[in-house]
């Protein structure tokens, strides 16, 4: 049976602590950029009518809601989350007209797809690479999901490159994301965590590498708002 590291239950421990607040804080620490980073992320999956779709460590459902109204009718949208709070804090967003009827929740780890293997065509993961202890593992999951020709994109957190914007971002992170946390998530810790998480996460290019020895073919990125987030995307090949 599959078991839990102790790195793995802090981790869940601190979302299960920020859930009812957690997209409120997203909005305000990102000074609602957030919204803009996804659905450039899901613009980058090329997505189609009726495809099936996989919202990896989705969390309340942004990405997947997102997704569900690229597929249509006849698409499927897998929102799965290893943490349950998570799940059920975006559980109102499912009931969407239209759209929720085609997200499908599901508690799983992402280290252990309970998914058929070339079952998806899509991928999405956002913010969520940072939080996996066995990343490389992950990817290699994600890519057997994956049909031949299968894109999979990951928006994640990163350090701005310029030194000037660095200084002006470590400041403000290290100042006010914990604060706030306290205040309005009730968890101090939890974004004390993220300033971490963020600081100790490979760079852009190493992310890259990630996804080549993963099997992905000439994986990409693309920056937004001065490097403080990227967008990854690499593509199942096809065969021969």
């Amino acid at each position: 049976m599959h078991s839990l590291s102790d790195k793995k239950i802090k981790i869940l421990a601190h979302f299960t602590k920020v859930a009812p607040r957690y997209d409120l804080m997203n909005t305000i620490l990102s000074l609602g950029l957030h919204h803009r980073w996804k659905r450039e992320a899901v613009k980058m999956l090329g997505l189609r009518q009726g495809e099936r779709v996989l919202d990896l460590c989705g969390g309340t459902g942004d990405l997947a809601l997102l997704a569900a109204n690229q597929v249509g009718p006849e698409g499927r949208v897998i929102l799965y989350d290893l943490n349950r709070a998570m799940l059920l804090a975006g559980r109102p967003k499912l009931a969407l007209p239209g759209l929720g009827d085609k997200v499908f929740p599901v508690e799983g780890d992402a280290e252990v797809l309970a998914l058929a293997s070339e079952s998806l065509d899509a991928v999405v993961m956002g913010f969520g690479l940072r939080n996996l202890i066995r990343r490389e593992e992950s990817l290699r999951e994600i890519h057997r999901v994956l049909r031949p020709g299968g894109r999979l994109v990951i928006l994640e957190f990163s350090r701005p490159p310029h030194p000037w914007f660095r200084r002006l971002y470590d400041v403000y992170s290290h100042a006010l994301m914990p604060l706030l946390g306290g205040l309005i998530a009730g968890s101090r810790a939890a974004y004390t965590y993220l300033i971490t998480s963020i600081r100790e996460f490979p760079l852009p290019e190493e992310v890259a590498r990630l996804l080549a020895r993963a099997g992905f073919s000439h994986p990409t990125f693309r920056p937004l708002t001065q490097g403080i987030a990227v967008i990854h995307l690499g593509v199942k090949p096809k065969r021969p």
